[in-house]
């Protein structure tokens, strides 16, 4: 309760070298992230301040709860650029989506109509109790259509816990995996830390995000940007945020 109080101390560390966030739910009023313009500007100024140049809006597209078609998106992209041009906020954002693995996204498959960022790239999720029996031929179609598919903070599926060869298969199989930025403080409990820890380790990751829905994310993204751990990984060459 407390902490909603708490003004937060920007970190003199930076993510600049990244240049971009590939994952973040700043459009005003489409899904669980920003509500309202005045959110999204908020959200807008923190990431300036933070460093970055440019941030890749992806909300969420789910058959049930968000039924975003492309349209929608780029409809509430114009909303945001405009505002940003009237507030004299220098932020570049591009659109693209964070798909749930559902029977409307394979359909989206096989139609093609799907919103991507930078070289093609598919940004997807899973649900958090069960992996999909579907996964693998769901990353077959992405490629078999010529995307890439990239998924979104696989530290957080408990169910690949278990063993780092979880994720190291599906990198295998051509899935490129995005790392939740403020994974490695915590944020999500000491188990999906261990889990984001182990696949930096291991250089699995491709993306980093920050998965940004509202200030708070905002406050634990000034709280891992000066984290040893990141230091070093916004710098390595095996992250490719900033060739988006």
């Amino acid at each position: 309760m407390f902490g909603l109080f708490k003004k937060y101390k920007k970190s003199t560390a930076s993510f600049g070298s990244l240049i971009t966030d590939v994952h973040s739910h700043i459009l005003p009023g489409i899904d669980d992230g920003a509500q309202d313009i005045d959110d999204s500007i908020n959200l807008a100024k923190r990431y300036v301040s933070l460093g970055f140049k440019k941030v890749i809006a992806t909300p969420h597209v789910m058959a049930d709860y968000f039924k975003n078609t492309p349209e929608k998106i780029l409809k509430s992209l114009d909303v945001l650029r405009n505002a940003l041009l009237k507030e004299n906020i220098t932020l570049e954002v591009e659109a693209a989506a964070e798909y749930y693995l559902d029977e409307t996204f394979t359909k989206l498959i096989e139609n093609k109509q799907i919103l991507t960022f930078g070289d093609n790239y598919v940004l997807f999720e899973l649900s958090y109790i069960n992996m999909p029996k579907n996964l693998d031929e769901t990353i077959n179609s992405l490629l078999d259509a010529g995307y890439k598919p990239v998924l979104a903070h696989p530290e957080r599926y408990n169910y690949f816990h278990a063993g780092i060869e979880n994720y190291q298969r599906i990198k295998e199989m051509g899935c490129e995996l995005q790392l939740n930025t403020i994974s490695l403080t915590g944020y999500y409990g000491k188990h999906v830390r261990k889990a984001a820890e182990e696949l930096v380790e291991e250089r699995l990751i491709s993306f980093l995000g920050s998965d940004m829905h509202h200030l708070k994310h905002a406050d634990a993204l000034n709280d891992a940007v000066s984290l040893p751990i990141m230091l070093n990984l916004v710098n390595s060459t095996f992250i490719k945020n900033q060739f988006i």
